[in-house]
């Protein structure tokens, strides 16, 4: 097959070090830094349709699902939708009602581009797996279709031959990681149970995707080895093997972290990279990297490629157009439109007749009602991880972060609270409670509460400030422009295969009744350290 080497000793040297500064993404000067997005974009996978580059990443149990990303030069990306924007379509149990999935929801997907129109699949651990399509990747998506109900299944990815046949593969990690391969009907909504074929099995084997290149079939997947989770392919001339297995790159969970699950991508000038997370993730979840990839005896080698062909991580490179325009992801919102900017996810199905843009214009309207009761009564989480319409986006890894609201508190009864929060296994919340008549400020560090002064008037401003560790602060403003900090520095964490997130909420622990006003949300991270 034709070998798209990449010549790494042209425009400057392959840095292979540990991540041992704050710098990320475009760094100005035709260069990229990884990661190339600091925030946690988990499952990665990625195509190329025209000039554009489209990725999706899983969402576990934030909804609308299924983040859907743009770029021009795979290095500068932009949140550009989702593509279920009703999760409780795929379970009851991601309702607001239940909220019964943390760690589970929607993992692993693939987004495929065929017949001219977007296909997505993904999978959840419970019910199995989904597909939809649309004509524009950011929207609108056709209503799910059930594709299986299964459980115990992963990391799936559809594909279209020369012919017209359909694939559809997956990994049952139930059944020792065994890699199963289907045929589909044409319009991809059927799976042809009859038709199972295993193709591939090795310990914890998964993160699928298949290809064909220059007339080979190439089965991407992952598995654990005794140096940690690494790249893998087999290629053959039938999809249905014998197969030849390449390991595609090294990997030191310490230092690297692990990128193992993503796609690979034909630049338009022809070179080859590879998109994809960091599997081992920190305190911000498993932040989005790009790699090179070298063509070697007809194998796509990830990163450096060392004396053993095969590669190693690359922290620094020249990006894919030297002079294209450096662009990071949205986080800033007004609520001044009819509907809420694309960064925004709410923790589990929001309740729709409990929240508004429209009903006071410019501003997000959150009214209170109690939390949900969670089915496993084993669990002793706190109300916070029951309290449904809590509106979250990704907190980012940079050297500083702010994040500020502006609420109006005037529709807050007893028994409400609310405020800023930021969670993963572990939450923190700042806000005001309302109890006896009054209205305080209240901090919650994982249960450990502390009581504030009485705040009188009807508007206050509310900060959490965090650095590249990870430790943040909370702080109030009763004028907008002097704050003060408040609790105690909280240390953000990684839990339910999550990073952690940042977020506005309101519940009551009384009846159903009160609501907040947030007039705007204004974070502002480090672009390029």
């Amino acid at each position: 097959m034709k070998k798209y080497l990449v010549f790494l000793f042209l425009f400057f040297s392959v840095k292979v070090v540990a991540q041992q500064n704050e710098k990320w993404g475009d760094q100005g000067d035709g260069q990229y830094r990884n990661p190339v997005i600091p925030g946690d974009f988990s499952d990665i996978d990625a195509i190329r349709v025209g000039a554009d580059y489209y990725a999706i990443s899983s969402t576990f149990q934030f909804s609308p699902g299924v983040v859907v990303l743009h770029s021009k030069d795979l290095v500068n990306w932009q949140i550009t939708g989702h593509i279920a924007n009703d999760i409780s379509a795929i379970s009851p149990e991601l309702n607001w009602d239940k909220m019964n999935r943390y760690g589970k929801g929607i993992w692993a997907g693939a987004i495929r581009y065929h017949a001219g129109k977007f296909w997505a699949y993904f999978g959840t651990p419970d019910e199995g797996f989904f597909m939809t399509t649309a004509k524009n990747p950011a929207g609108p998506w056709e209503p799910l279709h059930h594709l299986w109900n299964t459980s115990g299944w992963d990391d799936c990815c559809p594909f279209w031959d020369d012919d017209g046949q359909a694939y559809f593969i997956a990994t049952h990690f139930a059944d020792n990681y065994k890699i199963h391969l289907f045929k589909m009907s044409g319009d991809g909504k059927k799976i042809d149970r009859q038709s199972d074929s295993i193709i591939h099995q090795s310990e914890g084997s998964e993160a699928n995707k298949l290809y064909k290149i220059n007339g080979i079939y190439y089965h991407f997947f992952s598995e654990v080895k005794s140096e940690g989770r690494v790249t893998m392919m087999e290629r053959s001339k039938n999809i249905y093997g014998p197969y030849e297995t390449k390991q595609l790159n090294h990997v030191n969970p310490l230092t690297d972290k692990e990128p193992n699950q993503g796609g690979l991508v034909q630049a338009v000038a022809g070179d080859w990279w590879f998109f994809t997370h960091q599997g081992t993730g920190s305190w911000e979840g498993r932040a989005a990297c790009l790699l090179p990839v070298t063509w070697v005896n007809g194998w796509p080698i990830i990163g450096k490629v060392a004396a053993d062909t095969i590669g190693n991580m690359v922290w620094q490179y020249k990006k894919t157009i030297p002079s294209s325009p450096k662009s990071i992801p949205s986080s800033n919102d007004e609520f001044n439109q009819a509907h809420l900017s694309p960064q925004w996810e709410w923790n589990y199905q929001p309740r729709k007749d409990k929240w508004s843009l429209t009903e006071h214009t410019g501003f997000c309207r959150l009214d209170a009602f109690p939390p949900a009761k969670l089915i496993d009564t084993s669990d002793e989480r706190k109300a916070f991880f029951r309290a449904g319409n809590t509106l979250t986006q990704r907190s980012m890894r940079t050297v500083s972060n702010e994040v500020v609201i502006k609420i109006n508190i005037k529709g807050m009864v007893n028994g409400e609270v609310a405020g800023l929060c930021h969670f993963s296994a572990m939450y923190s919340t700042f806000g005001i409670k309302q109890d006896g008549g009054k209205r305080f400020l209240k901090y919650d560090n994982n249960g450990q509460e502390t009581k504030g002064p009485v705040v009188k008037q009807q508007v206050i401003w509310l900060k959490s400030v965090w650095d590249w560790n990870g430790i943040s602060q909370y702080a109030y403003s009763l004028d907008g422009k002097n704050f003060l900090p408040f609790g105690d520095s909280y240390q953000l964490s990684w839990g339910f295969y999550r990073g952690d997130r940042i977020g506005i909420f309101n519940y009551t622990t009384d009846k159903e009744n009160g609501f907040i006003e947030v007039d705007w949300f204004h974070y502002n991270y480090a672009i390029f350290k």
